[in-house]
């Protein structure tokens, strides 16, 4: 998933109710072995000691965390990743480049990444009525009907149901089972990513992962989240389908028979250029303005 906008987003990861705090989440990657991503389990000193050691982060540390901060206290504790949080590693028991503040560095950067000026947020937030091309405007209207129904799932101002901001009265989460598996006829997932039911044991929960956000989508291929959705097209055709047939190998099963599948899940009919319309609109959510911007590139 694009890391835009993910200040807005209550929950991280695919399908983890538990990570909601982008100082926590950055540990999982750095030191998670299930699996291994970075592999830095054993490295802390080495890691501080090459931020150390750079021309450009001490002064930095230091200006953004004076002599000592606090480390940050995860809602989900209870592992060794946590215990990092807890008693951050240092060359120097006073050094500002610790564990705990490398995280809060990391998720501050995240919080920046907004992406809010698209060709569509032009069209539909600041009236410029020409900002996206008709056929674009065909397809909004195809992507918020009750035929398609892509608006129930990828809606608001991210488009996505999960998400969080001040004027919302409390954070709205959602995870959703698409029809991409059904190994059994029961509604089976791939054992090594079954979605939510992961965390819960619930099998209703089996395959139900967290809605994307649609902002950028044209440029963040393969799709699904397992990534085995190849283009923009194929995406639209699973929907259409109502669900995904997979007739040979471990995975083959009829996804639209998944009896887990959520209920806005019920296929859809498109002419020829009606897709068209609807990847045009899908493209106006591309943020030229977000993607260029130099804030974003390497400091050094």
């Amino acid at each position: 998933m694009s890391l835009a906008n993910i200040a807005y987003s209550p929950v991280l990861t695919w399908a983890n109710p538990l990570l909601t705090n982008l100082e926590f989440q950055s540990l999982i990657p750095l030191f998670g072995e299930h699996p291994v991503e970075m592999g830095m389990v054993g490295r802390e000193e080495e890691i501080l000691a090459m931020l150390g050691n750079d021309r450009l982060y001490p002064q930095m540390f230091a200006a953004a965390f004076g002599n000592s901060t606090p480390p940050i206290s995860p809602q989900n504790s209870g592992n060794s990743v946590a215990n990092l949080l807890r008693n951050p590693v240092s060359p120097a028991a006073a050094s500002v480049i610790t564990i705990s503040n490398l995280t809060k560095a990391l998720a501050a950067f995240q919080r920046s990444l907004i992406s809010f000026d698209s060709p569509y947020d032009r069209y539909r937030y600041r009236g410029e009525t020409n900002a996206i091309s008709a056929a674009a405007k065909r397809g909004e209207i195809l992507f918020n009907s009750e035929n398609l129904e892509c608006f129930h799932c990828h809606s608001g101002l991210n488009f996505t149901d999960s998400i969080q901001h001040d004027r919302l009265a409390f954070q709205e989460i959602a995870f959703h089972n698409t029809g991409l598996y059904n190994l059994d006829d029961q509604g089976a997932y791939p054992p090594n990513n079954p979605g939510l039911y992961e965390i819960t044991e619930n099998p209703a929960d089996m395959g139900k992962f967290k809605v994307p956000s649609l902002r950028n989508i044209a440029l963040t291929a393969p799709y699904m989240h397992d990534g085995s959705v190849a283009t923009l097209e194929e995406a639209i055709e699973h929907y259409g389908a109502g669900g995904r047939t997979i007739t040979t190998g471990k995975y083959a099963g009829v996804g639209r028979d998944n009896p887990l599948k959520s209920s806005f899940i019920n296929g859809f009919s498109l002419s020829p250029q009606e897709k068209q319309d609807l990847l045009a609109f899908l493209n106006s959510l591309t943020d030229e303005t977000f993607l260029t911007n130099p804030a974003f590139s390497d400091p050094h």
